[in-house]
């Protein structure tokens, strides 16, 4: 076969042999891009003490991927669209290794975070490439089973990165962590040379350039805002990026709608099924990656087990996804899609409040339903989702529909880690600082409150300290301990009612039944450039 160029047809007689293990290669690129994240939450703590890493520093080395990343799918989706979806995965994945095996050389605050920003760029060109590639190769018949394998990677890579991650600290420092990616890339990258088919939108005409750089600024600047405010303080730089935003917005809206070619038909958010997908997307990866972010950190700090025991209790979530994801393929032709997704989205609220209950002497066996509900309600609700906004983009704006799906999601989980990573970090220091008031040294005490991680720090430097011992950080470890535990259940109760508000409305906004087929001008098979010769 040729893995030269080749001509675009508009309809294949017979569906792509080899797709299936094309889904293979494009879950593996799902895979590293979730990883990504998931393998750094129990990375932290060696980070965090390895490089003396403040609160402030700790949150942009998580969130250093996620502005860019988050920022530049829509766009690039687009040029993927326009050049070639497979050349644009695989540029992505070279981009991706590029910045881990950066990442697990460099030695300072700034370069870890120069490093995830380089990750997050080449996470932004493989996301929507992965779903764009995955409709213009499957017939619609097969499509929503292909898009549930795709969506059930997703919970699968939540606990293989704090899995893989762990089992690597046992032995190595954290910057093997990053190198968990590379591997997976690399085969990525030869596998997709050799069984993705070349694909791209024929009659696309050209980019609307303007049209993204409004989507850069207004997306980038949000993700910025919500990453800055909460943590920060609604200082100048917040708000700054708060109203840039907001400008960005007005003025991509009004653009799109004069534009012949927008690089997003903005009236789409008129049909109830496509904006009611996207909110139930974004709602739902609020409170899931927001929960999975402070559960990960109650089990590593106050339950005190290490990186690999962490990935090992994860596994039931990720069980639970695919439990969901093969209910989902079964249930939706049956219930409808609405019905389905509310009945995620109620079932992972469900899952959020049962936290609310957990107190002093609380045991990973109260963290176990949550986790599996959870990682059930994963399953159940993403796919058809994603489907239902895949379906709304005709042939030549594949890769926006990926970069729309990618961003609700992306822009959903940003929002969880930094409103309720805000809630838990000032509850917790709200309710240890009248306990330690007096009792420690002005720097120490402000270690101590500024996380469970840095309280942990200051009771081992108390225990050697002929001022202080045991007993006296002891004392500290227990009130840190209850203050956090604290702060999880108050969290878990704010978190599980931002979710039941968000399961109201998209119940409110899906129809009860689709008023038309979705925009499918790929039935059988997208406009895919196949090889010949």
């Amino acid at each position: 076969m040729s893995l030269i160029a080749s001509t675009p047809v508009d309809r294949l007689k017979e569906p792509y042999a080899r797709r299936w293990w094309a889904l293979l290669v494009l879950c593996l690129s799902l895979l590293i891009v979730v990883m990504a994240n998931t393998s750094l939450i129990v990375a932290a703590p060696d980070m965090t003490r390895d490089l003396h890493l403040s609160s402030a520093d700790l949150q942009w080395v998580i969130d250093g991927y996620t502005v860019p990343y988050a920022a530049l799918m829509l766009v690039l989706g687009a040029v993927g669209d326009k050049f070639s979806r497979r050349g644009a995965l695989i540029a992505g994945l070279v981009v991706f290794a590029g910045g881990a095996v950066a990442g697990s050389l460099v030695h300072t605050a700034i370069a870890v975070i120069v490093a995830r920003a380089t990750m997050g760029i080449g996470a932004a060109v493989i996301m929507p490439a992965t779903l764009s590639l995955l409709v213009a190769t499957f017939p619609r018949a097969e499509r929503a089973k292909a898009i549930t394998a795709w969506s059930a990677t997703s919970g699968l890579a939540i606990a293989l990165g704090p899995l893989l991650a762990g089992w690597l600290l046992q032995q190595h420092s954290w910057g093997s962590t990053f190198l968990i990616n590379v591997p997976i890339a690399a085969i990525a990258i030869v596998a997709a040379l050799v069984v993705v088919p070349p694909s791209r939108a024929a009659a696309m005409g050209r980019l609307d350039l303007v049209g993204g750089l409004l989507s850069v600024i207004t997306v980038g600047s949000l993700v910025y805002a919500i990453i800055e405010g909460p943590h920060f303080g609604w200082g100048a730089a917040a708000l700054g990026a708060l109203a840039a935003s907001a400008v960005g917005l007005v003025g991509f809206v009004l653009w799109e709608l004069r534009h012949p070619h927008p690089i997003l038909n903005v009236r789409k958010f008129a049909d109830r099924m496509f904006s009611g997908s996207v909110l139930a997307v974004l709602f739902f990866f609020l409170g899931a990656y927001g929960t999975i972010y402070y559960a990960t950190q109650h089990l590593q700090f106050v339950l005190g087990y290490n990186a690999l025991s962490t990935g090992v209790r994860l596994l039931p979530l990720a069980g639970a996804v695919f439990v969901g994801a093969a209910l989902t393929n079964r249930l939706t032709p049956r219930l409808g899609m609405k019905l389905v997704v509310v009945l995620g989205m109620a079932l992972g609220t469900a899952a959020i409040l049962l936290l609310a209950r957990v107190g002093d002497g609380a045991t990973y066996t109260d963290f176990l339903p949550t986790l599996a509900m959870l990682g059930l309600a994963i399953g159940l609700s993403t796919a058809p989702c994603t489907d239902t906004i895949m379906g709304a983009f005709p042939e030549s704006e594949l890769g926006v529909g990926g970069g729309i799906n990618d961003t609700a999601l992306e822009l959903g989980g940003s929002l969880g880690i930094a409103i309720l990573g805000s809630i838990l970090a000032t509850t917790y220091r709200d309710k240890l600082a009248p306990v330690i008031a007096g009792h420690l040294p002005e720097q120490g005490a402000h270690v101590a409150k500024d996380s469970i991680g840095g309280a942990l720090a200051v009771a081992d430097q108390v225990a050697h300290s002929p001022a202080g011992g045991p007993g006296q950080a002891q004392a500290l470890v227990t009130a840190a301990d209850h203050a956090f535990t604290h702060a999880v259940a108050h969290t878990s109760l704010i978190g599980g009612i931002i979710l039941a508000v968000g399961t109201v409305l998209v119940a409110v906004i899906l129809p009860r039944h689709s008023t038309a087929e979705p925009e499918d001008q790929h039935s059988d098979m997208e406009r895919v450039e196949v090889e010949v010769g």
